[in-house]
């Protein structure tokens, strides 16, 4: 049987909402970012997050430090950054100009931080790797996501999505087969519903659920989303209606359980483990997560057709971003493709990082090996799209509002207790459109 390689969950999009007295001292500090010159004279800061299982910064420092760079360029330096605080820990560093040439970080943290003028774009280096194989080697539609009007803001790191997990065992034993639609879902979460195990997984606690990304997965499944072409929140729309009649629709009839609106991840990975849940939206790494022997009955499910006849999902690509206030630009340039080059490891050796944007590294034996994650970047990876839907791909600093906050999770809890459609949705759109500014 097969069960998820990936054994940490992650933080898979990140915002920097909360930091706005932060991001107000940058605006004030920021010079427009600074160096590019040094040479070989000083190192090359790179800060990565403990994106996976202890083991991950260890194997990620090794590949770090094993970087020779040519002669005339920095050498490179390496420190993990924990989770807590990281907003402030980047913040206060890049104001006092001691921060990294290079790091990884929260999900919208480039585009925030490209906003204050402090990073380096990625154009260069990725019109570079269109010689060396590694442009071609990323999974379709990824790099779009980085990519602004004024360019490449970073580079796509790792993945995290939403999606269709069913417990198979359950399943058979209902009588259920696994859904294609959204009709075929409601029909066997009524099959389980019969034998006493719920069909609509949810985790809507406000500070350490996540079912407000289920919610808005199942809107961008029906072609809606938060945000339309001049990045402004778009809610109030049929597509979106629709999906959110089909979360009232299961939540109605018995399908999620009714404490689902307090519990926590970790609460809902029980209630997987005890076999009351036996099918609904979660992360790449559930099984893992979940542990047990019911860890090998569960399999991600076929992408659903929507009642609009659409297919998607959401998705979160985690990213690289280079500095300007860097030793040598060309050194960022240079240890990032020897990095890109030589991080396939931190997935053979499972780490736990979450899946991989190179197609090179999802065709190694030993990420095939996990058929859950090869059916994810198979068959969900090429229809997700990011919170930036339906108006575009690509990332912006307003996501910002919308990832893992207040806001949105309000959103969620409003949804998921049963109020209507259009006024979930009106109240979302009001609180957000309060909180831009531009």
């Amino acid at each position: 049987m097969e069960t998820s390689r990936f054994t940490t969950s992650r933080r898979g999009f990140l915002g920097l909402v909360g930091t706005g007295a932060a991001v107000a001292a940058l605006a004030a500090c920021s010079t427009g970012g600074g160096g590019g010159g040094g040479g070989a004279s000083a190192s090359l800061k790179f800060w990565n997050m403990p994106w996976g299982t202890p083991a991950f910064n260890t194997l990620d420092s090794k590949i770090t430090l094993g970087y020779k760079p040519e002669s005339g360029l920095p050498a490179a330096t390496y420190q993990a950054i924990q989770w807590a605080n990281f907003n402030q820990t980047f913040s206060s560093a890049l104001a006092s100009k001691t921060g990294p040439a290079i790091s990884s970080g929260g999900g919208t943290q480039a585009f925030q931080f490209a906003k204050q003028g402090f990073i380096a774009p990625a154009d260069g280096l990725i019109e570079s790797w269109k010689s060396n194989g590694l442009y071609d080697d990323f999974l379709p539609g990824v790099l779009d996501t980085m990519k602004t009007d004024a360019g490449y803001v970073a580079v796509p790191y790792n993945l995290d999505m939403r999606v269709n997990w069913y417990n198979r065992e359950l399943l058979e034993k209902a009588g259920a087969t696994p859904p294609t639609d959204w009709q075929s879902y409601l029909d066997a979460a009524a099959a389980l519903k019969k034998i006493d195990v719920y069909g609509f997984a949810a985790n809507g606690n406000a500070s350490g659920g996540n079912a407000f990304q289920m919610i808005v997965g199942l809107m961008i499944n029906n072609g809606g989303g938060i945000f339309d072409e001049e990045h402004k929140p778009n809610l109030v729309t049929a597509a979106n209606i629709e999906a959110l009649e089909f979360v009232r629709e299961n939540i109605s009839k018995g399908y999620m359980d009714p404490a689902a609106i307090s519990y926590t991840a970790t609460n809902a990975n029980s209630q997987w483990k005890a076999e009351k849940f036996g099918m609904g939206f979660d992360v790449p790494n559930l099984a893992a997560n979940v542990g047990g022997a019911s860890s090998s009955q569960l399999v991600v499910g076929d992408p659903l057709t929507s009642a609009s006849g659409k297919k998607g999902a959401l998705y979160f690509p985690n990213n690289i971003m280079m500095y300007k206030n860097t030793p040598s630009q060309k050194g960022s340039e240079a240890f990032m493709t020897y990095y890109y080059q030589n991080m396939k490891a931190l997935w053979t050796q499972n780490t736990g990082i979450g899946l991989p944007v190179l197609k090179s590294i999802a065709a190694t034996p030993e990420f095939q090996s996990d058929q859950n994650a090869v059916k994810i970047v198979k068959m969900w990876q090429p229809i997700a799209k990011t919170w930036a839907a339906p108006g575009g791909t690509a990332l912006f600093s307003n996501i910002s509002y919308v990832d893992s906050t207040p806001a949105i999770s309000d959103f969620g809890q409003n949804v998921l207790s049963g109020k209507s459609p259009k006024d979930a949705l009106t109240t979302f759109q009001s609180t957000l459109t309060s909180l831009i500014k531009d």
